[in-house]
């Protein structure tokens, strides 16, 4: 089985893949000792370790390079967030999508708002483009906006309306999975996955409970998003402040 069709057969509705993002390849070796199955890049933990900002401000060939580097340090599958494709047209992204499969991507992330803007691409036009990424063979993981900056327990039953909609489109497009970050009502998560065509995938919170939970509710995938990248720098600054006010570091103990 080639790491495409490896990482494909992890999305099991019910018994969901825990992608613990990662930015670079050394925390790409550290989630991999840890037990991963697999292996996903955070756009904005990424963007942030080389000093740029998420929204496709870091280089196509710099986000490959860093590809190139993870896929190297590890055999698991890698899927990379290629935020909104890395193109203007389906063509582009088709050519952009390409480049990270031949660069060792089992799988891309892909959202359907372009860099900086608040409004979904019309539905009809990120279909086309869903259509051009998935034209490369690799799994996308269609990513679906409609609850973010939405209030669930209000707009929960047109929310998911929309999104399933979303879902059926990529769906007929080749997506291989449905991404449906901002989102931890169960009533609303249950009802995306038990009429998606796609496998879903929900961003981690809090409130979202455990992989057991999550797992109940029919999710096929759990990512972390930015949140490792963010906890790691948090450590980072403690405990840079903690040496530089002439302190003991933890990690000395």
């Amino acid at each position: 089985m080639d790491k495409i069709e490896q990482f494909r057969a992890l999305h099991i509705p019910g018994d969901p893949l825990v992608l613990f993002n990662i930015w670079d390849a050394g925390s790409a070796r550290v989630v991999a000792e840890a037990g991963a199955q697999a292996i996903a890049t955070g756009s904005y933990g990424v963007a942030e370790a080389h000093g740029l900002h998420d929204g496709e401000t870091v280089p196509l060939d710099l986000v490959l390079a860093n590809l190139e580097r993870i896929v190297s340090v590890t055999g698991l599958p890698v899927s990379i967030d290629m935020e909104s494709g890395y193109g203007d047209t389906p063509d582009e992204v088709a050519a952009s999508v390409g480049r990270a499969r031949d660069a060792g991507a089992a799988g891309i992330n892909m959202e359907d708002r372009r860099p900086g803007e608040a409004p979904l691409v019309p539905l009809a036009e990120q279909a086309e483009r869903v259509a051009a990424a998935a034209s490369t063979g690799v799994f996308v993981n269609a990513r679906c906006d409609v609850f973010r900056g939405r209030d669930a327990s209000a707009e929960g039953k047109a929310l998911v309306a929309e999104a399933l909609e979303r879902a059926r489109a990529y769906a007929d497009a080749g997506a291989g999975g449905l991404f449906v970050p901002f989102l931890a009502d169960a009533e609303c998560i249950a009802a995306i996955c038990e009429d998606s065509p796609l496998p879903v995938n929900i961003l981690w919170s809090p409130a979202c409970g455990d992989r057991a939970a999550l797992a109940a509710l029919g999710v096929s995938r759990i990512s972390h998003g930015h949140q490792p990248w963010a906890a790691a720098m948090a450590m980072l600054g403690r405990e840079a402040e903690t040496v530089l006010g002439g302190g003991v570091p933890v990690y000395a103990g």
